[in-house]
């Protein structure tokens, strides 16, 4: 609580200020003696200077202060007995001693256990409506002394990689949150291997985790998983794509198909005299792996056709799990068949193979416009082989997901269902203004 003493005593405030913001300070004051001693003078153990108590302003200013602060124990007195202590915190003897009841019978209304007679719960739940009670969130689940575990099925990656930057954001969550025994379980599945998905997640299943945070497959595959969690009542957080269809409790994650159709826009802008442009995916067995990438593609098309129509869209298909060397062959004859090819969007944070080939091959012509602030297409950006890049905040997405279940399972609040990241447009001017590991 904050006393505003000058309400009752002005000089107090006035005081304080003057002692301690004086001009010149009382230092410097002392140091230049500004105050010769009189012939009736004696030292000064306000000023450490020599002064007349009766002319010293430091010694008046101190004896103003002294009687302000003498008021501060009848003004606390007063505050009290106006309801208006330091402690303003209702408790539970408070609320019983109000509705006439033991604290046993408030403690069990509070927390909805049974053996509490009609007419008790009623006084009870009236008082707690006249003081518009809310428990402590906090106080309850750092009583409560329960440990949690988190799970979170992620798809395999490579150091450095998008997803290492979601799994970064999500142990953070959980070291801010070490005083409620939250524990975090990553476990990966293989895009190159769809059956490893279902297998990753009926072992996750019997880790009876409390809290899962989910990259989804297809609908069918994650379905029959996120089925399982509502009969388990396990809530889950969607991360990458959007399936409202699944129910999860949140959903954190850009708008792919905005994000899409924002990249066809900003390419254009440097790319409008273009007679045709190219579009790299990233595939398996000759489908896109997310159905992120796949609503970016379907964004992208929509503008284009908006917008553009009169120009070609060429797709090159890079399969997942290839090696550099197989990458590059796959860019080489595909510029080689079409040298009028000056601009490029990729569907996935994996621009840098593209960006990496136009520089080792010297192809200074062609503008990359691709997604996330991963180490590889930054570098490449710098270099200039890369034009742009869209941010997705994945620091932050893995961060957040693991609030969410935090606070709904941990504090029992509802959390936000759809929370789509900003589509943010980074360039070589300012990627190094970007805080990947920023909240």
């Amino acid at each position: 609580m904050i006393l505003y003493i000058s309400d009752i005593q002005p000089i107090m405030l006035f005081s304080t200020i003057q002692l301690f913001q004086s001009d010149p300070p009382l230092g410097k004051m002392a140091a230049d003696k500004e105050f010769p001693m009189p012939a009736d003078g004696i030292r000064c153990g306000f000023a450490a200077v020599f002064c007349n108590k009766r002319t010293c302003p430091y010694c008046r200013q101190m004896k103003k202060l002294a009687k302000a602060i003498r008021l501060i124990p009848t003004l606390l007195l007063f505050l009290h007995k106006n309801g208006m202590g330091m402690d303003d915190r209702i408790r539970i003897k408070d609320i019983a001693a109000k509705a006439g009841v033991s604290v046993g019978t408030v403690d069990r209304v509070l927390h909805k256990r049974p053996n509490v007679s009609k007419s008790a719960r009623e006084k009870v739940e009236r008082i707690l409506r006249e003081i518009d009670y809310r428990p402590n969130a906090y106080a309850s689940a750092l009583a409560c002394n329960k440990d949690y575990v988190f799970c979170c099925i992620l798809p395999e990656h490579a150091s450095e990689a998008y997803w290492e930057e979601i799994e970064l954001g999500a142990m953070k969550a959980v070291e801010l949150r070490r005083d409620f025994h939250l524990n975090i379980r990553l476990r990966h599945f293989s895009r190159l291997h769809p059956e490893t998905y279902l297998e990753t997640c009926r072992r996750c299943l019997e880790e009876k985790p409390d809290g899962i945070v989910l990259v989804p497959t297809t609908v069918e595959e994650t379905k029959a998983f996120t089925d399982e969690l509502h009969r388990q009542d396990i809530p889950f957080v969607l991360l990458d794509s959007n399936m409202p269809d699944l129910e999860p409790l949140s959903f954190y994650g850009q708008d792919s198909f905005q994000s899409g159709y924002f990249a066809a826009r900003m390419l254009m802008l440097i790319a409008r005299k273009e007679e045709s442009i190219l579009l790299v995916r990233q595939t398996f067995e000759g489908k896109v792996t997310s159905r992120q990438q796949e609503n970016r593609e379907v964004g992208f098309r929509r503008y284009m056709e908006e917008h553009y129509p009169e120009v070609e869209i060429k797709t090159l298909n890079l399969p997942m799990g290839k090696d550099k060397a197989a990458y590059h062959e796959l860019l080489e004859d595909f510029f080689h068949a079409n040298p009028g090819i000056h601009h490029c969007f990729t569907t996935n944070s994996r621009a840098y193979i593209t960006g990496g080939f136009l520089l080792e091959t010297n192809r200074r012509n062609v503008q990359i416009m691709g997604y996330d602030m991963v180490p590889k297409n930054a570098e490449c950006m710098r270099k200039g082989s890369i034009s742009f890049l869209i941010a997705q905040h994945a620091y932050q997405q893995g961060f957040s997901s693991i609030d969410a279940l935090f606070r709904n399972i941990v504090l029992k609040k509802e959390v936000r269902p759809i929370n789509y990241m900003p589509i943010e447009l980074l360039s070589k001017e300012n990627v190094d203004f970007y805080h990947r590991t920023r909240i």
